[in-house]
C-alpha cells in the first residue's frame, strides 16, 4: 500500500469541571472539548520493519504514545508491524492542547486504514482509553463532552464555528502536577476565576487557579485578553499553559497576537485558529 496520511488535531477546553478524586489518584471531571484546525500530521508508509521519525528528537523516544499505540494495535490485530511512521509537530508539548493524545489516535487511526483492519470507531475508543484518558475524544475528532476520567464520550454540537487565538508562553504545566494541586474545598475566589457567557456556552476552568497561583504570567494573559474588544471569552485550555480567546465576528487574530507579544512577551507561541 502507497504512503497515507492522518491529522492528528488538537483540542481546546471550552469547560472543565473537576468534580472529585477518586482514592486511585485519578480525578473525576466534566469538560467539553472541541477539535481545532491545528494538527499535527502522521505519515505511514510501507517498510521492512516497525520504524518511528519524529521531526521533534526529543519526543522520538519508546514512551512517545504514537509508539505505544502502534504496539497496542499490532497485538489487537495480529498485523505484522511492519510501518513506517512520521510524525511532523505542530502542536506544542505540555500546552493543554491534547497533542500527544491526538497523535495517539491518529496512529489507531492511520494504521487501521492503512493495514485495512477493519475494526470499529468504538473499538478503536477503547484501546484509545487504555493509552489515556483523552484519547478515546480524539479518535472521532468532533466536538464531545467527556466525563470520568475522560474517557466517556458523548458527541455535542456548536451552533457556529468558533474562531480563536491560541497563545501559550515559553513553559509548559504537566498534567500531572495541576489535577495534583486541585482541591476540592478550595472555591475559586477572584473575578479571573469566574464563568464567563459567551454565545450559548459557559466558559469556566476549574484548573485555572491552582496553575495561575504558581504561574502567575498566565493570569497575566487572561486578564489581558479579556480586557481587548475583539474578545467575547478568556480561557486556559486544560491543564495550561495555552490561553485561548473567542473571537468576535470580523476579528483579525493576527492583529491581536501581535500586540500580545508586544505588550506582554515578545516570545509568545501565537495562533489563530478555528474550531472544526
Amino acid at each position: 500500500m502507497q504512503g497515507i496520511e492522518e491529522l492528528a488535531h488538537a483540542k481546546v477546553n471550552l469547560f472543565l469541571r473537576v468534580l472529585r478524586r477518586h482514592q486511585d489518584g485519578f480525578h473525576e471531571i466534566e469538560t467539553l472539548m472541541a477539535p481545532i484546525t491545528l494538527c499535527d500530521s502522521l505519515e505511514l508508509e510501507s517498510s521492512n520493519a516497525f520504524e518511528f521519525r519524529c521531526d521533534e528528537p526529543g519526543l522520538a523516544g519508546d514512551d512517545n504514545l504514537v509508539i505505544r499505540a502502534a504496539r497496542l494495535f499490532f497485538s489487537e490485530t495480529n498485523r505484522a508491524p511492519k510501518v513506517r511512521l512520521t510524525l511532523r509537530k505542530e502542536i506544542p508539548h505540555g500546552a493543554g492542547l491534547g497533542g500527544g493524545s491526538s497523535d495517539a489516535a491518529a496512529a489507531l487511526r492511520g494504521l487501521n486504514r492503512f493495514f485495512n483492519a477493519g475494526l470499529s470507531s468504538e473499538k478503536l475508543r477503547t484501546l484509545g482509553a487504555q493509552l489515556g484518558s483523552d484519547v478515546s475524544f480524539f479518535v472521532n475528532e468532533t466536538t464531545a463532552t467527556c466525563s470520568g476520567r475522560g474517557e466517556i464520550v458523548k458527541p455535542a454540537s456548536l451552533r457556529l464555528p468558533l474562531s480563536l487565538l491560541l497563545l501559550k508562553s515559553e513553559f509548559g504545566v504537566l498534567s500531572s502536577w495541576a489535577y495534583s494541586r486541585w482541591q476540592a474545598t478550595r472555591e475559586a475566589a477572584g473575578e479571573i476565576y469566574q464563568s464567563q457567557k459567551f454565545g450559548d456556552i459557559t466558559f469556566v476552568n476549574d484548573l485555572e487557579r491552582p496553575v495561575f497561583e504558581k504561574f502567575v504570567f498566565l493570569a497575566e494573559v487572561k486578564s489581558w485578553l479579556l480586557k481587548q474588544p475583539e474578545v467575547g471569552a478568556a480561557l486556559m485550555s486544560g491543564s495550561g499553559s495555552t490561553i485561548f480567546a473567542i473571537l468576535r465576528s470580523n476579528v483579525d487574530g493576527d492583529l491581536v497576537a501581535k500586540r500580545a507579544k508586544s505588550e506582554l512577551d515578545s516570545e509568545l507561541w501565537s495562533c489563530v485558529c478555528d474550531t472544526l
